[in-house]
């Protein structure tokens, strides 16, 4: 009801209750501003099309409730198009559930582990490509059948040598799952190991397919909330691709660079021109080059804002950065370059974009490797709005950094989101003289 009292949301994610220290929940369920079940049936029109352009609208006023949010958030990143059908969008769900499960059988057929509801966190191979027959190791692997974690291991060797493709992927296992014991673990929902499994397998499906960044560290802080909010294992596992999509440039590194590093530059000269005076102190401080801001733009600000702060963040930002064409960019990419020419004569609709899109569709905010994404304008606004701690109280980098990981529950999302919106729009101006 309009105007009715506001539901706190930490219900739906709840917390183990020995974990006293975990930051408290900002977002509020808002009757009348908030995304409801109700208001999202009826953005649909009867074929099944999306008024996308509204939708958007109430979600930058007020969130998604939680028992839709999985369903909104494939939209939002792309894994539908808001003009398709509802049996195009079934059609397309069951061929994707398809080839995920094909890919997960590809995995499987090389290490079993896949899919049987348990995970390692201990090397099975050396980097050479022999088998590890440590104690815990054989004990991980070992799934109760008839044959043991040995007996896999000589299969592996029997084999012959292992493809170099193969031989890295298993290297990587282990790692996600030390990463996968580490995520999330103050939530309910991840005491029930299946639950750690299916990260697990998803991280590991994707670690395969994506040859050229494959897994690295911080991954499974952006998959973790797909696993919670979709309950089909394929369904999250498209979403996160659909989220890598977005941010795997962060995460591919060359001998002498990451990815971000970029953006980095980018929010450096993004500081410069809405508070120099800030940036100077900075650049005193030996931090010029904004290397302390990494871990906010490598995992989305997760460990800035509480679970559900910034499962609000996110959808704020993708709702303010939205773009029609996502959909048809993506699947175009998947069947190769003659779709893509088919994309570049298409008319884009402004009243379906989010108000970040609008922006720089307006004002050219385009640099040569595309628009700068909106979290680098969020890390500007959380700057700005810590700036005259950081000018007063920072004397080197240890408290710069000590600053912004005292904040951690302290920021309020949609002030950010509306912070940053400034900084971009005071950035296009002043870049365009």
């Amino acid at each position: 009801m309009w105007g009715g009292a506001a539901e706190p949301a930490d219900s739906y994610y709840q917390v183990r209750p020995e974990c006293t220290d975990v930051p408290k929940t900002r977002f509020k369920i808002k009757p009348g501003k908030t995304l409801s079940v109700r208001k999202w049936q009826a953005a649909f029109v009867q074929e099944g099309s999306l008024d996308i352009g509204k939708t958007l609208r109430r979600i930058r006023r007020g969130g998604i409730h939680p028992s839709i949010r999985g369903e909104v958030w494939e939209f939002l990143l792309g894994c539908y198009d808001p003009m398709s059908t509802f049996e195009e969008r079934e059609q397309t769900r069951q061929r994707r559930r398809l080839q995920y499960a094909s890919w997960k059988e590809e995995c499987k057929q090389i290490f079993p582990v896949i899919g049987s509801g348990r995970f390692i966190t201990a090397p099975v191979i050396t980097e050479n490509g022999q088998p590890n027959y440590d104690p815990l190791v054989l004990q991980e692997i070992n799934l109760g059948t008839n044959s043991n974690g040995s007996d896999f291991l000589k299969e592996l060797t029997n084999r012959g040598p292992l493809d170099k493709k193969v031989i890295q992927w298993l290297l990587t296992l282990h790692q996600i799952g030390l990463d996968v014991n580490r995520t999330d673990r103050t939530l309910v929902f991840y005491e029930k190991k299946e639950n750690l499994s299916k990260l697990w397998d998803i991280l590991s499906v994707y670690a395969w397919i994506d040859n050229d960044v494959g897994y690295c560290q911080g991954m499974s802080d952006l998959c973790s909330p797909m696993i919670i909010l979709l309950e089909d294992e394929a369904d999250a596992f498209w979403c996160f691709e659909r989220l890598m999509r977005r941010l795997r440039g962060n995460f591919r590194s060359t001998g002498r660079s990451v990815g971000v590093e970029a953006q980095l530059t980018h929010l450096s000269t993004i500081t410069q021109i809405v508070d120099p005076k800030l940036h100077q102190h900075l650049d005193k401080l030996g931090g010029g080059d904004y290397l302390f801001a990494i871990r906010m733009l490598m995992v989305q600000f997760r460990r800035e804002f509480s679970f559900c702060d910034s499962l609000y963040l996110w959808e704020m930002m993708w709702a303010l950065e939205y773009d029609p064409d996502l959909f048809d960019v993506y699947e175009a990419h998947q069947c190769g370059s003659e779709k893509t020419e088919g994309l570049k004569g298409k008319t884009k609709s402004i009243k379906q974009c989010g108000k970040y899109e609008r922006q720089n569709m307006r004002n050219g905010g385009k640099t040569a490797e595309g628009p700068l994404p909106i979290s680098v304008f969020l890390v500007a606004s959380v700057l700005k709005d810590k700036s005259s701690k950081l000018m007063t109280e920072a004397r080197g980098l240890d408290d710069v950094v000590k600053i912004l990981n005292d904040m951690t529950g302290n920021l309020d999302a949609k002030k950010t989101c509306s912070g940053a919106i400034k900084i971009h729009k005071k950035y296009l101006r002043k870049a365009k003289k």
